[in-house]
């Protein structure tokens, strides 16, 4: 690499880097600031007065950050939980830190727009919905602990290991009607235990009790993987040399908010409780909740738990009026159940409005389901409206 410095006419200094193309990766850690050098307005100045080019420290030392793979085992071990558990969800973690290079190339890769297809639930699917879908399976069918997985995208359950013991329920990507306009997207995943007998549909219908874990990955300004094996909830994000490193241990999201996540578009189709509890929440401080409240919406469940995990909140997605048939919108079990074990973990709640949803009984693999979950004292309250 090599450094040339100029003045114009002006006597305003500037400065030329030429970065050998196998330096690019490493170019972002380069850093000049003209703030601790003021410029001198002589007529000449000398090279030996210039200062060196700095390298970031990294947020870690490398001798003390924890990485997944160290943490893993120890993690395991603590609580008398098997190897073979940790490497189900190593070979997530590799799937999605490929998916995770897509969605960072988007255009440039060809991956954005319209499949031309759609999925079982009758959506049209993304082409990176289906790229998303086809690195899971692969990576989730080459661990011989898989014995079968099913996937949102995906009209009935794949077989993977006859002899495997885990069973591997996952949404590719959630969240990717944004994917085109660059918002945050996600892969939502849940791992259960396969019962004894042959693979079957009803295999999978446990309750979200039985998961032994539960996680996503957050594709966002940083990429992040947050899961529990039901003992605490973990964070660790994606470094520059592709490792998750830990830097959240156990977060907790507070009983009370004053945020909350809902489309208010579908606001004309909702039964009365759910339409009282908005009114008084929008009538903020003068109304019987006093206080005010902020409303967030996002249209990606994977960044809407994110955020309450972060900082509290509360995420609704409730029943309406429009299809009996479907009692909501989201699924049980690829995206309710699985978020659901990560909030009760941080001390949060999750309901369908009428009972806790991990104690809901599956009646198919693609079972939709009413949605509200973050904040306790909110959730509670939603809860009592429905009852009454």
């Amino acid at each position: 690499m090599r450094s040339i410095f100029f003045k114009n006419k002006f006597g305003i200094l500037y400065f030329l880097v030429c970065i050998p193309r196998s330096d690019l990766p490493h170019a972002v850690f380069l850093h000049y600031n003209p703030l601790d050098y003021p410029a001198k307005r002589t007529k000449g100045i000398r090279r030996n007065n210039l200062p060196p080019f700095r390298r970031h420290k990294p947020f870690r030392d490398e001798q003390t950050m924890n990485t997944l793979i160290r943490f893993l085992p120890e993690h395991l071990q603590q609580n008398q939980l098997p190897e073979s558990l940790g490497g189900v969800l190593l070979s997530v973690v590799s799937a999605c830190t490929e998916i995770n290079a897509k969605v960072r190339l988007g255009a440039l890769a060809g991956v954005l727009g319209m499949a031309g297809t759609g999925n079982i639930q009758g959506e049209d699917q993304k082409k990176l919905d289906v790229i998303a879908n086809n690195i899971m399976i692969d990576a989730l069918k080459a661990n011989p602990a898989v014995a079968g997985l099913a996937s949102e995208e995906e009209d009935t359950f794949v077989n993977a290991d006859e002899n495997g013991r885990y069973l591997v329920l996952f949404d590719p990507l959630d969240g990717s009607s944004n994917i085109d306009i660059n918002i945050s997207v996600g892969t939502i995943f849940s791992i259960l235990e396969k019962p004894e007998g042959e693979l079957k549909t009803e295999s999978f219908l446990q309750a979200g009790r039985c998961q032994l874990a539960a996680g996503y990955v957050l594709y966002g300004p940083q990429t992040q993987l947050v899961f529990t094996f039901g003992h605490g909830v973990y964070m660790f994000t994606l470094n520059a040399e592709n490792e998750f490193v830990l830097t959240k241990e156990n977060p907790k999201v507070p009983e009370s908010t004053k945020e909350f996540a809902i489309n208010m578009s579908n606001r004309r189709h909702w039964f009365s409780p759910v339409q009282q509890y908005i009114d008084e929440l929008l009538a903020g401080e003068t109304g019987m909740r006093g206080k005010n409240y902020n409303m967030r919406w996002v249209a990606s469940m994977v960044a809407e738990i994110h955020r309450i995990l972060m900082r509290g909140g509360v995420f609704m997605y409730p029943q309406d009026k429009r299809d009996p048939a479907k009692p909501g919108k989201l699924r049980l079990m690829y995206e309710a159940n699985p978020m659901s074990l990560i909030l009760e973990q941080a001390g949060a709640s999750a309901s369908n409005t009428h009972r806790d949803m991990l104690d809901i009984r599956p009646e198919n693999l693609h079972q939709r389901v009413a949605v509200i979950m973050g904040s306790s004292e909110e959730v509670d309250y939603l809860n009592r409206l429905h009852s009454k």
